[in-house]
């Protein structure tokens, strides 16, 4: 683990540049260990020294022939570059203060239950279809959910026409809540189209539901998070102004006997359900 004394330093402006925020909202380390190379004038000796990597693997990650996907490494990287707490955000990290604060809350060990982090849904996408496969199953919290299970080459689709599908629960945004307007103004969107969508997915959904056991919710609240629960498996993202839940880093949840995690999203989930209006 990196010290003080090893840690690197960047210019405050280095980290408010949009091309070192774009590549932290990526999770892409190796854009960040490359823009660190040049606000800094590091070499991928020191870099590796600051995060408490080999040369080697820092080569990797630079050339693109290794990701980064393990949230303790993650937070290794954030305190050997002395990332601010902004970027640490950017990253899906806590703050510093936070961590520090924290002790063992914040060490992986401590809660196995986030298992992997992914840089964005299509990094997961290839094990979410194959869990899908076998799950009995499945929730989803979205907004318009197209992506997700709308369409026919929506990522979950195939897992709901399959010859034995599963329970699939789905909660959507209401096209007549205030909430989608705020929503679509912040990915860029006309109300209409975004409104458009979740009905769309709505009737799609509809069509599944004489040959399988399919349920429709809309929720009003603004969206935060966009899950996918499989069994006992959650994928968790989240929303917010400027990009979609695909965009996200996408954290792997595994259900544990002391797992506070898995245990306050599937509770959240339930209470919004219990609220919302069943369409399908």
């Amino acid at each position: 683990m990196s010290t003080g004394l090893m840690s690197l330093e960047l210019p405050e402006w280095a980290w408010q540049r949009a091309e070192v925020r774009k590549a932290l909202r990526a999770r892409d380390v190796g854009a960040v260990f490359r823009h660190v190379q040049q606000y800094a004038g590091a070499s991928q000796a020191r870099i590796a020294t600051a995060t408490g990597m080999t040369q080697a693997r820092v080569n990797e990650i630079i050339n693109g022939r290794r990701e980064v996907s393990r949230l303790d490494v993650y937070e290794r990287i954030a305190d050997g570059l002395n990332m601010p707490d902004d970027a640490r955000h950017l990253l899906g990290l806590a703050a510093r203060r936070e961590k520090r604060g924290g002790g063992r809350a914040f060490d992986l060990a401590a809660f196995p239950e986030v298992v992997r982090v992914y840089s964005e849904q299509a990094s997961a996408a290839e094990e979410i279809r194959r869990r899908a496969r076998t799950a009995s199953e499945l929730d989803v919290l979205a907004v318009r959910g197209l992506g997700l299970i709308g369409l026919n080459d929506s990522l979950l689709r195939g897992s709901v026409t399959r010859p034995d599908p599963p329970q699939v629960r789905v909660l959507l945004l209401d096209p007549e809540a205030p909430a989608l307007a705020v929503r679509a103004a912040e990915i860029g969107e006309s109300v209409e189209s975004l409104a458009s969508g979740v009905r769309l997915a709505e009737a799609r959904l509809r069509e599944l539901s004489d040959s399988g056991d399919v349920r429709v919710y809309r929720y009003r609240m603004l969206p935060t998070w966009r899950i996918i629960r499989l069994d006992s498996t959650l994928f968790v993202s989240a929303f917010d102004a400027g990009w979609e839940g695909h965009e996200s880093a996408t954290y792997k949840l595994m259900e544990t006997p002391h797992g506070s995690l898995y245990r306050g999203f599937r509770r959240m989930f339930e209470a919004i359900v219990d609220d919302g209006v069943r369409t399908v």
